[in-house]
């Protein structure tokens, strides 16, 4: 099984990242061949600024790294140190469908929001099937909201295909039912776009601060609960126990028990988890070289499996 993720390195990474992407796609590269790209070419349809994108990419390494990503078991790489998967993107386009694009869940919400609209914006997609097919992946772990791009990717795979004959795999999406949407500090998706998020490897003090603040409803310490419905209990039981869960929401139904008290108790379970990965981050940064030859030999790895793909892609469409 071949296993790919990316992840844009468009801002300091968060708990939505961790479990809906960054968690899955280290699990799984102990089930098979994974590539992992961190996108900065599609960063550069919201990072303006070159320092910015250099920092937010060393960032997104240094994170992998130290939540546990082996170079050895997972192909990492920067998406830029690819170039054959442009290339693979302008075969892929001439027979995209401009309906398909304009259906396309990411480019509606983010106009809606006001993000000025422009080619790279409106061919995301086209972009992110080229990622997946260069690789040949058979899996691509992604979060609910994502799926729709691994379902055009499939139908871009499925023209190509069935035009100039049988050259890409076609994916699957693999999605975490149970943190498929991570609620931010407002109740809204976790994400940095809305200003809601917790980052995993914040200041300690921010960290604990931020989690003082999520949004809750205003029943006293004595009323009974609905732990499903509380964004604290939702962040709460991705940390816990299956026992610590279930003693957590009969804590809440019971009542007697305050929203700050989950709070501090989320916020030690924060801690505990990434105190250690912290640590190890921090050993990282300070032998940026280790980071730097990772990114090199993931890239090599990454590259050469494209050149066989483009390969195939150029010879079908009679460029060879």
């Amino acid at each position: 099984m071949r296993i790919l993720s990316g992840i844009q390195p468009s801002g300091k990474l968060h708990l939505g990242n961790y479990f809906g992407m960054m968690q899955p796609a280290l699990e799984l590269q102990q089930r098979g061949e994974a590539f992992l790209f961190i996108a900065n070419y599609h960063a550069l349809t919201t990072v303006a600024g070159a320092a910015e994108l250099r920092a937010a990419t060393q960032d997104v390494a240094l994170d992998f790294l130290a939540c546990g990503l082996d170079p050895e078991r997972t192909a990492f790489y920067r998406q830029s140190d690819v170039p054959e998967v442009q290339e693979l993107m302008w075969l892929l386009s001439v027979v995209t469908p401009m309906g398909l694009l304009e259906r396309c869940h990411s480019y509606k919400d983010k106009l809606a929001k006001g993000v000025p609209a422009n080619h790279g914006l409106f061919a995301y997609p086209v972009l992110m099937a080229a990622d997946i097919l260069a690789m040949q992946a058979n899996v691509v772990p992604v979060g609910r909201d994502q799926k729709q791009h691994v379902e055009v990717t499939r139908d871009i795979a499925i023209k190509f295909n069935n035009q100039y004959g049988p050259v890409f795999t076609l994916p699957e999406p693999l999605i975490r039912a149970e943190v498929a949407v991570v609620p931010g500090l407002d109740g809204q998706k976790m994400s940095k776009s809305y200003g809601n998020t917790i980052e995993i490897f914040g200041p300690a003090q921010d960290v604990r601060a931020k989690i003082m603040r999520i949004v809750t409803d205003s029943k006293t310490v004595a009323e009974p609960k609905d732990p499903e419905t509380c964004n604290v209990f939702a962040l709460y039981r991705l940390f816990a126990t299956a026992a610590e869960r279930a003693a957590m929401a009969a804590r809440y139904r019971a009542g007697g028990l305050g929203y700050g008290q989950v709070k501090q108790a989320l916020a030690e379970k924060v801690a505990a988890h990434f105190d250690p990965l912290r640590r190890r981050r921090a050993e990282l940064e300070c032998t940026p070289e280790r980071v730097a030859e990772a990114l090199r030999r993931g890239g090599e790895r990454a590259r050469a499996e494209a050149r066989q793909t483009l390969h195939r892609a150029r010879q079908a469409v009679g460029l060879e």
